[in-house]
């Protein structure tokens, strides 16, 4: 009989697909921290080229732009001729997002997360049961029912009946609507300390996570200054501090809104800031105060955390600044809403936001 021999197989190491990997890495976080700006983008990655040597004389910058626009990474404005990014570049960057925060998580874990309740779900675990009234057919375990009828009624007669019959359990899967509220006020870029783009990275990872495992979940986005509102996940790679001031008034009112609306049992909150509340607004005049606590602010953002705690709404609050003047706040409004609070470094704000959202999805209220 004639057989194959393989040997091993060396692939050409292809250096212009590497350099351009390499640059694409690179221009994906350079267009998180711009914004979304591509000329700006490809600005600094020139005079990064320029000082590290990133590109050859076989592999140049222009080669890359052009790889760019042929594989659908960029195109030209229409009218202007202003080079923007794609659907696709949007989507490679919310996966670099989940690659990069949540890198640890794919590699010891896997699949879907299931809460420690069993019934009528979608994946099979081990556990077995007798038939009922009304179990899905396609939950019968053959192997099991047809080993019952046999140690029942003998093999001579082959005969099944109900109570020969095996459900094999499956697990129920929580679901969960999660809204995540990013502070976008001038202060998370003062003191030289960029803080929107850590901001940004953990939402576009948590939305690749929620939207590519658990479908069924919901991620609602809401940004707030001196009002809040809702964005869309491709949205976020555009997303950038204004001239606000931070009224988390208006982020809880929308973010209870939201969730009224949704059907499932758990829901949750995620707000990320740097700061205390210094804006409400009152009719159509808004009220600021960024000298301390104010009360009248304070007291309002108190009874809206109650609030939320009677409609079974916990908060968790990431405040991704060290104040000692500001634990006050974050303390009395967790102690208000029953949540949790996180003063968390800027490094490890993904990790916390993903446990957390890890924990309360297994949650039943």
């Amino acid at each position: 009989m004639q057989g194959h021999r393989f040997t091993q197989f060396v692939p050409e190491e292809n250096q212009e697909g590497a350099n351009f990997d390499k640059l694409f890495n690179i221009l994906q976080q350079l267009l998180t921290i711009t914004g979304g700006e591509v000329s700006e983008a490809l600005h600094w990655l020139n005079n990064l080229d320029n000082q590290y040597n990133l590109t050859d004389e076989n592999y140049g910058m222009g080669d890359f732009i052009e790889d760019l626009k042929k594989k659908g990474f960029l195109k030209e404005e229409e009218g202007s001729g202003k080079l923007i990014m794609t659907a696709k570049t949007e989507i490679s960057i919310r996966k670099s997002a989940l690659e990069e925060v949540f890198g640890k998580l794919k590699r010891h874990r896997s699949g879907n997360h299931h809460s420690k309740y069993s019934g009528q779900g979608e994946e099979a675990s081990t556990d077995m049961r007798t038939y009922q009234f009304g179990d899905p057919l396609e939950n019968i375990s053959l192997t099991e029912s047809i080993r019952n009828a046999q140690i029942n009624h003998g093999i001579g007669d082959f005969m099944l009946l109900e109570n020969d019959l095996e459900i094999r359990e499956s697990e129920f899967k929580a679901q969960t609507s999660t809204v995540l509220m990013i502070d976008i006020s001038h202060s998370m870029i003062l003191y030289g300390e960029d803080r929107i783009t850590p901001a940004k990275k953990v939402a576009m990872a948590l939305s690749e996570l929620i939207t590519t495992r658990y479908p069924k979940d919901t991620l609602d986005i809401i940004v707030f200054g001196n009002d809040a509102w809702q964005i869309q996940i491709k949205d976020l790679p555009y997303l950038q501090v204004g001239p606000y001031h931070t009224n988390t008034i208006a982020g809880l009112e929308l973010a209870m809104d939201i969730l009224r609306r949704r059907k499932n049992q758990n829901k949750q909150i995620f707000m990320i800031t740097d700061g205390k509340p210094t804006c409400m607004k009152v009719g159509i005049q808004y009220y600021k105060n960024s000298f301390g606590l104010d009360k009248k602010i304070l007291n309002k953002t108190l009874r809206l955390a109650v609030q939320c705690r009677r409609l079974k709404i916990p908060i968790t609050t990431f405040m991704i600044a060290s104040d000692s003047y500001l634990q006050e706040f974050v303390r009395d409004f967790t102690e208000a809403n029953q949540g949790k609070a996180y003063y968390s470094n800027l490094q490890d704000l993904g990790s916390f936001i993903f446990e957390d959202f890890q924990r309360n999805r297994k949650k039943r209220v």
